[in-house]
């Protein structure tokens, strides 16, 4: 009887099944033909619409990768300064915003909720909005135009969206460990490295790997408030703004080769992605 009942729903889930399946492979074909499209315009692989009919140029070629060297020499070097940039942005950021997250989630105070959600707002903000008081704070601290500038600069930008993020987590987080501790002696230190931060560490390092990616992205505050300091995103501005015409296939596996270092990042970091997710507590509005 239990096995005549159990049919009907198995057939619904059959039915949907290949619904589900063609949706799925309907977004990633349009998330990965963009990508495609880019490849084979890197491999010098290109429509000839001027030939009938219309043809491919083949056979495709590695030459574009080489030029990219040839059109930016500099260019394995704004890698490692990406890298760099965004790994010292990444630690202050997430360090600075751990802290903050957890003294906002374990306060009681009426304007705790407005904190948070000013966090929320400058997230929001538009990072043109932080040129000209950064610019002005680095001027006064003698810092413009250095690399640290920069990082700092990247971490008031990041931070607070790494705080409210963070908050949810911790906000959420059961605290019968941490009275634990402190009833045993622990300090406030303690309690942060031996209790919050093993238990809310997926937290942190899928934060973490969001801030990361953030800052590898981030073009507008190099490129206004460093113009010494040069990263990926900033070096692919000159293949677009060349006073010749622009070259497709150069500028293609110059993106491509920016793309690949962030891609096997977050490939092997994925899994504290997969638990992500703001996990805000109903205690946020308390």
């Amino acid at each position: 009887m239990t096995a005549i009942t159990a049919r009907p729903g198995i057939r619904q889930v059959r039915r949907r099944f290949p619904i589900r399946a063609i949706f799925l492979a309907m977004v990633l074909v349009l998330c990965l033909l963009p990508l495609a499209w880019v490849l084979l315009a890197s491999l010098g692989v290109l429509p000839l619409d001027s030939v009938s009919p219309p043809t491919w140029s083949l056979p495709p070629s590695l030459g574009n990768y080489l030029e990219v060297g040839v059109a930016e020499p500099g260019f394995v070097g704004e890698l490692a300064t990406s890298g760099a940039l965004a790994i010292v942005t990444t630690l202050l950021a997430t360090g600075i915003a751990f802290l903050a997250a957890y003294a906002l989630a374990r306060s009681r105070f009426r304007g705790r909720r407005l904190l948070v959600q000013c966090c929320l707002i400058l997230a929001s903000l538009p990072v043109i909005s932080y040129l000209i008081p950064l610019r002005n704070t680095l001027d006064v601290l003698r810092l413009s135009e250095t690399f640290i500038g920069t990082a700092l600069s990247e971490t008031a930008l990041f931070a607070p969206l790494a705080a409210y993020i963070l908050f949810g987590y911790l906000n959420a987080m059961s605290q019968e460990l941490e009275e634990s501790a402190r009833l045993d002696g622990a300090s406030i230190v303690q309690i942060l490295r031996e209790v919050v931060l093993p238990t809310s560490l997926a937290s942190v390092a899928a934060t973490a790997i969001i801030i990361f990616v953030l800052s590898w992205n981030q073009v507008l505050i190099p490129l206004v408030l460093a113009t010494r300091v040069r990263t990926v995103p900033v070096a692919m501005i000159d293949f677009f703004t060349f006073e010749r015409e622009l070259d497709w296939p150069t500028a293609a596996a110059a993106l491509l080769s920016s793309l690949v270092p962030i891609a096997v990042f977050v490939a092997i970091a994925h899994r504290p992605l997969e638990q992500f997710s703001l996990g805000v507590s109903q205690q946020t509005e308390q």
